[in-house]
């Protein structure tokens, strides 16, 4: 006995429903009506990838390539002689970024989250990675993730990146800190900013070793100054060469890292000139400043059009909280589905 599944309008309730179970007569099968005519699943390893090609006019066939240039060319290449349209792999690691890079230009490829793979009813053990993605994808099973444009990409590799910098500059205050609470200087408890204008005065005077303590004092300016008796206070401690020779290095990284991040202010307004108007109107919002807003267009770009609703868009950014209870127990919350690319 055959049971047979037409895609329209019924695959769209199996995708809405991930977790729909199918039940299917003692040695019956299901089969699926394809909607595209040539298609290849990839597995991508981090040294190798497996491609399998199936479609009109064509015998299923798998095939393995290494992930270095030349031999995802030839990959391409291969493709392209047998009229593949559409390529569908899952989002391994960082692994899948060069190929698709290289295949993108050629074909429309899309990036599966191997949760939803897995969750299509009918997968087997012993099928083959690759051999499973590509009947998927022409059965139109697969969804694929939302992949921005190459500019965007990039963008959004320099905000991240900043971001990062940034995390890395409040890692080396936070360690310079510890080291003058290891030598008793109590700055902190006085200066709610040790690294303001005055603070970083204070600390580059310790550092040079030259003035005593109420020189060090007197150079609390603006509102620390009625504080300078309490300042004296913090400064007495025991401070070594060896706490001298920590916060010296910190501080020799922070400088390092604020010149890295002026660089990537500057590449990053370079990026942004195609999106000025984009850029300006995100900044009308209250609370969006320069950052914000640059970070914004490098997280969703500047086609809404990739999202169905703003509901969508909110769930895909992680903006959308929801409840997962049952019993008074709260479960772990699924993570937001991705949208079509």
């Amino acid at each position: 006995m055959r049971m047979k599944i037409e895609l329209c309008p019924k695959l769209e309730r199996i995708q809405n429903k991930p977790d729909m179970v199918i039940l299917i007569p003692k040695g019956g099968n299901i089969t699926m009506e394809t909607v595209i005519d040539k298609g290849c699943g990839l597995d991508v390893h981090k040294e190798t990838v497996v491609a399998c090609v199936m479609g009109t006019g064509i015998e299923k066939e798998v095939r393995t390539y290494g992930t270095m240039t030349g031999e995802l060319l030839k990959l391409k290449e291969w493709l392209q002689g047998l009229g593949i349209t559409h390529v569908a792999m899952e989002s391994t690691g960082v692994y899948w970024k060069p190929i698709f890079n290289i295949l993108e230009d050629s074909f429309e490829v899309i990036l599966v989250n191997a949760r939803h793979i897995k969750n299509v009813p009918g997968r087997k053990t012993d099928v083959k990675d690759c051999e499973w993605i590509c009947k998927l994808l022409r059965c139109g099973l697969v969804k694929g993730s939302f992949i921005p444009e190459k500019d965007i990409r990039e963008l959004r590799d320099l905000t991240r990146y900043r971001k990062k910098l940034v995390q890395a500059i409040s890692s080396e205050k936070n360690r310079i800190q510890k080291v003058l609470e290891d030598a008793n200087i109590k700055l902190s408890s006085v200066l709610s900013n040790s690294f303001g204008v005055s603070g970083s005065a204070i600390i580059a005077e310790l550092l040079k070793g030259s003035q005593s303590i109420e020189e060090m004092a007197g150079l609390a300016r603006g509102r620390l100054s009625p504080k300078k008796e309490q300042i004296k206070e913090a400064l007495e401690g025991h401070f070594s060469d060896h706490h001298r020779f920590m916060i010296k290095a910190s501080l020799d990284h922070i400088k390092y890292l604020e010149a890295q991040i002026g660089q990537l202010d500057e590449a990053v307004s370079r990026k942004l000139k195609r999106y000025d108007e984009e850029y300006r109107l995100l900044q009308t919002i209250p609370g969006v400043k320069e950052q914000g807003a640059a970070a914004i267009i490098a997280e969703i770009g500047t086609d809404m059009g990739r999202f169905p609703s703003e509901e969508h868009l909110s769930s895909w950014a992680g903006m959308s909280p929801g409840n997962n209870e049952s019993a008074g127990k709260k479960k772990a919350l699924i993570p937001p589905t991705e949208i079509s690319a």
